[in-house]
């Protein structure tokens, strides 16, 4: 298992899936910084959820990624990762107005990964918009699955954002996401049997993301 720590501790068990957000930069508040609110709850993942639903609400800062050339360029991105650069095998993913959630199991270190991701997106993205500058935030939130269940649970944690966002009805009429129906037919890249699952159903409550244990 590797493990390194800037403002945030990132593990990365071999061959566990791993949870990855990451924001553009300025998105939020410094009072929302994880670690400098003195409300900020005392968990990673109570802390992870309300810096979550701040972002959803993109009360804050820039929101590049709602325009679709953006968005798309971001989606591209993440398959070239997969598919050229064989950094990752890529499983679900959203792309929202001012943040990213991807769930994908690492073949490289996650440093490697999100530098990779990060610059090759950020360079596309001011290309388009006609702009130069810090794009995105510099660290992620990472987290790696324990088990199968918990493996689904965010799997419709990352495609019910847009619902719970309050952008659309269901998951599927989101354009950037692995739930949507451009990635149903042959070129969803985990093969995840979406009929055969209801990882796509509303689930009963989506509380927050479990708080990893004290590692040694």
């Amino acid at each position: 298992m590797s493990f390194y720590r800037r403002k945030l501790p990132h593990w990365q068990p071999e061959g566990a899936p791993i949870f990855l957000t990451w924001r553009l930069y300025g998105s939020l508040p410094r009072s929302f910084e994880i670690g400098r609110s003195e409300t900020c709850p005392t968990t990673e993942g109570r802390r992870f959820s309300m810096l979550d639903r701040q972002l959803d609400a993109a009360k804050w800062g820039p929101t590049f990624l709602k325009y679709p050339e953006v968005a798309d360029a971001v989606t591209k991105t993440l398959f070239i990762g997969e598919r050229e650069w064989k950094l990752y095998e890529l499983f679900a993913w959203v792309v929202m107005s001012n943040h990213v959630h991807v769930l994908l199991t690492p073949h490289q270190p996650l440093r490697r990964i999100t530098r990779a991701i990060k610059s090759a997106s950020a360079r596309e993205a001011n290309r388009i918009l006609g702009r130069s500058g810090r794009f995105w935030q510099e660290e992620s939130f990472d987290r790696w699955v324990r088990d199968g269940k918990e493996f689904a649970r965010i799997v419709q944690y990352i495609e019910w954002n847009p619902v719970r966002a309050g952008l659309v009805e269901r998951v599927e009429q989101w354009p950037c996401t692995s739930a949507a129906k451009a990635w149903q037919i042959g070129d969803l890249p985990h093969g995840l049997p979406h009929s055969a699952t209801n990882v796509h159903e509303s689930p009963s409550s989506y509380g927050t993301l479990p708080s990893p244990p004290n590692l040694p």
